[in-house]
């Protein structure tokens, strides 16, 4: 009985002392990685991926934010946002051994920036501790570009074809138009043309052709007078 005793106690001492040693491990963790920022999720360790995250997403760049403090500051604040770009997480390392996980839409962090006075977890010996440096995960995509406005359409308007203008003028006959004189009119008075004046000679062809009947019987008394000599 008393062997059986002996063992009992030994087991029940070792029992306490592996209890014993796990809450002070437990102890010394949670001492070791604790906030004051009841948005951030403390874990203790380390952490250099979004994939160790599990909060989705992938490495964003700092130039993917507008911010100020950071790395050897006390505080993060991020305040602004690349176009296209989601955070789905934030992580924060510093102090002895852990990091602060911040993720937009939970533990009363907004969805949107601004995110003022981010940290990480405090030292083991409760104070403050600077940050080491800081990450963000999420998605960045392409901001979708507007179409451009499509130019008018130019119509060309077709000009008239441009001809010297053609000359109707005639030119001037180099030969001159003779015009006839109207014939006079013979008939009327005396012959004189019905509209000419009165000369006081309108019979003067008759003394004309009895002159010459005057002549022709001459010369026909002459013919026979020659003949009359000749027989």
């Amino acid at each position: 009985m008393q062997i059986m005793s002996g063992r009992r106690v030994r087991s029940a001492v070792t029992v306490v002392a592996l209890a014993t040693a796990a809450l002070l491990g437990t102890a010394g963790s949670a001492l070791a990685c604790h906030s004051d920022d009841d948005r951030a999720k403390p874990i203790p360790g380390n952490i250099s991926k979004c994939e160790q995250v599990k909060a989705g997403g992938k490495a964003l760049s700092d130039a993917d934010f507008k911010f100020t403090g950071g790395a050897g500051e006390k505080r993060l604040n991020i305040t602004g946002l690349g176009e296209g770009v989601k955070v789905t997480a934030i992580v924060v390392l510093g102090g002895d051994d852990g990091y602060n996980v911040y993720e937009p839409g939970k533990r009363k962090l907004s969805d949107t920036p601004p995110w003022t006075e981010l940290r990480a977890p405090f030292n083991r010996d409760g104070s403050k501790a600077n940050i080491d440096k800081w990450y963000a995960c999420g998605e960045k995509t392409k901001p979708t570009e507007q179409p451009k406005p499509s130019e008018p359409t130019k119509t060309s308007t077709a000009k008239p074809p441009t001809t010297a203008p053609t000359s109707t003028t005639e030119k001037p006959s180099d030969t001159p138009t003779s015009t006839s004189a109207p014939a006079p009119n013979v008939g009327g008075n005396g012959g004189n043309g019905g509209g000419l004046a009165d000369t006081g000679f309108d019979n003067a062809w008759l003394l004309w052709a009895g002159g010459l009947l005057v002549l022709a019987g001459a010369g026909v008394l002459v013919l026979l007078r020659v003949r009359r000599k000749a027989d």
